[in-house]
């Protein structure tokens, strides 16, 4: 990486999963506003939908998740009783019946649910739901939590997406950050989704782990390839103990420094893409067949909580503590703490604790910094002038954006500003200019590579 780079690289930036961000977020937002949030959702086009399981059978210490550990199945029937009372209560707010057209389970570790139990929830769903013939129904897993019965269970619902946390498959790494998962449970894992008739596999990976070196990321993309992932996510750990308390197991002296964090990185790309893999935004990577590389081709790639995706809904219906939700008027979140979540669903109240509402400046650069992230190009006056503003209304972010372009991230043209490869990278950096909120936020977001 050029000494010039650094400064980019070392930057606390947001993801852009959505703008305004999370740290946006506020106790504003509440029950009342979201039940008439879905009260006004129209009923012509699909929705998608999220659950948050937020349960795992052992801490991870690089994870920045909402999670918590149990030690007996009693506490996740407790928690999906709850879940399946939340959608009665959304469902009872809504309009009418929706299409659906997206599911995705997170987690946490979804496939800690119980065969049975995950019978009962998506038959639910389907009850309360119209989900579509094609519909993508997703679902991250823990390789380690996965048994054949559970993998054709997973078929047998809908299950047509499953993206594994495999992170890295070296085992001095795997011990470093307390998730041992030898090369054999994964492949075994692929193999048993595939026989039951899932044959959409994702895989994630990270970077920048402790003791981790470019040489491990590349054996790890190198095995990964053998058991052929349609996607391949690459993201790079996010070291915030003072915000995650159980990442204070990793040893910060072991952590890799900002060039080798930027050179595993590149290792990444560069592997993935001479085995063929198509580079999508700065953190994805898909095979040619593959929906989200096709939907480069279409120009219809989008960016919403799960990262790069291939869903174009305006409406994102979210269930389970600390879950996500969107509507054309904002942003809702459910309370990440489990007891007030307990206590609300059980008093008829949706749990919905914190969020922001839409102003029609969201609107605007939410959309050019989709079409950074996405398109790697903003036409900043057409997008002003589609928006209902003055075609210079975003000339100051542009501005903002003249050291980038000296350093050749960008080529500006006008109102039009191109990332060029050597941008792509720092996507987030770039897209941060277009952010009428962003400030000195040390802790809250990650560095840029």
């Amino acid at each position: 990486m050029q000494d010039k780079y650094q400064k980019y690289a070392l930057m606390e930036v947001p993801r852009y999963t959505s703008y305004p961000t999370a740290a946006q977020f506020h106790d504003g937002i509440g029950k009342t506003q979201y039940r008439s949030w879905l009260a006004g959702i129209g009923t012509g086009k699909p929705v998608s939908l999220y659950f948050h399981l937020p349960f795992c059978m052992q801490l991870c210490w690089y994870c920045g998740c909402n999670t918590t550990i149990v030690n007996e199945y009693d506490r996740v029937a407790d928690y999906l009783s709850l879940l399946r009372h939340e959608i009665e209560m959304v469902t009872a707010a809504l309009p009418g019946r929706l299409s659906v057209s997206h599911i995705h389970f997170g987690g946490g570790t979804p496939t800690i649910v119980s065969s049975p139990d995950f019978i009962d929830l998506m038959a639910q769903v389907r009850d309360v739901f119209d989900v579509q013939e094609d519909a993508e129904i997703a679902i991250e897993i823990d390789p380690r939590t996965v048994t054949e019965a559970m993998a054709k269970t997973l078929a047998r619902v809908g299950i047509n997406r499953a993206s594994l946390g495999v992170q890295d498959f070296s085992t001095h790494i795997q011990a470093k950050i307390n998730r041992v998962q030898p090369f054999h449970v994964v492949e075994s894992v692929v193999n048993w989704l595939r026989g039951a008739g899932i044959k959409d596999i994702n895989f994630d990976l990270m970077y920048g782990l402790p003791s981790q070196t470019s040489h491990d990321v590349r054996r790890t993309i190198e095995l990964s390839l053998t058991l052929k992932p349609d996607r391949i996510a690459v993201f790079g750990y996010a070291h915030v103990p003072w915000f995650k308390k159980h990442q204070n197991m990793i040893k910060e002296e072991e952590l890799p420094t900002v060039l080798e964090r930027f050179s595993q990185a590149v290792t990444a790309s560069d592997l993935l893409k001479e085995k063929g893999y198509r580079e999508i935004g700065f953190d994805h990577y898909a095979r040619p067949e593959d929906s989200l590389a096709k939907a480069i081709d279409d120009n219809t790639l989008r960016r919403n909580f799960q990262g790069y995706t291939t869903d174009n809904t305006e409406v994102l219906i979210g269930f389970g503590a600390s879950s996500i939700g969107s509507t054309s008027n904002g942003f809702s979140q459910n309370s990440p703490d489990l007891g007030k979540y307990r206590t609300m669903v059980k008093a008829g109240q949706l749990p919905v604790v914190r969020g922001v509402a839409l102003t029609k400046d969201d609107r605007l650069r939410s959309a050019a910094i989709e079409k950074v992230m996405t398109d790697m190009y903003l036409d900043s006056a057409s997008l002003c002038v589609d928006f209902s503003f003055d075609e210079g209304y975003l000339d100051d972010a542009l501005d903002l954006m003249a050291g980038l372009e000296h350093d050749g991230l960008v080529i500006r043209e006008g109102r039009s500003i191109t990332v060029t490869e050597e941008g792509r990278r720092f996507m987030r950096n770039i897209a941060v200019c277009l952010d009428s909120y962003q400030k000195d936020s040390k802790g809250r977001h990650s560095a840029a590579v």
